[in-house]
């Protein structure tokens, strides 16, 4: 029996992360689908990526095994630096300029990320995510911050 050591790696940990997160939901309240409480999107969230690291486990069964490469340093710490960029620049910068950065940062995870992709994504991302949170669902975030006013 072959297995995909990347495959199934990835599916365990899926299930493990999932695992913690409705471990967190204990002591939430769950409520029902008509009357939710703090903890029901988080339950539901951890139920999606199990239910995902469970497929993912079952499908790397019978596949060819692929070697484990190394660690994309490069990736991890943009992409897990990027929201607390965020939360470090969101009430100075304002909503706009902070997810503008964000984005950018989070472009430049990818190795193949060039310079009018990574500028492309930042401001259709950043349009999109002004237009949803600010105008559409108007969360009280300035959308151009304090340091940015003269």
């Amino acid at each position: 029996m072959q297995i995909n050591t990347r495959d199934a790696a990835a599916g365990v940990i899926f299930i493990v992360i999932a695992g913690l997160f409705a471990l967190g939901t204990q002591e939430l309240t769950i409520g029902t689908a008509l009357r939710m409480g703090p903890g029901y999107f988080p339950l539901v969230l951890a139920g999606v990526l199990g239910l995902i690291g469970f497929i993912t486990l079952f499908k790397a069964v019978g596949k060819a095994p692929s070697p484990m490469t190394g660690v994309p340093w490069r990736g991890l710490i943009l992409i897990l630096g990027a929201p607390v960029v965020f939360g470090l620049t969101l009430r100075g910068l304002g909503l706009g300029p902070a997810t503008a950065l964000v984005v950018a940062i989070s472009a430049f995870a990818s190795r193949r990320a060039t310079l009018v992709m990574a500028a492309s994504l930042t401001v259709g991302l950043t349009i999109f995510c002004v237009l949803v949170f600010s105008f559409g669902l108007g969360l009280p975030v300035p959308r151009i911050g304090p340091w940015l006013t003269f």
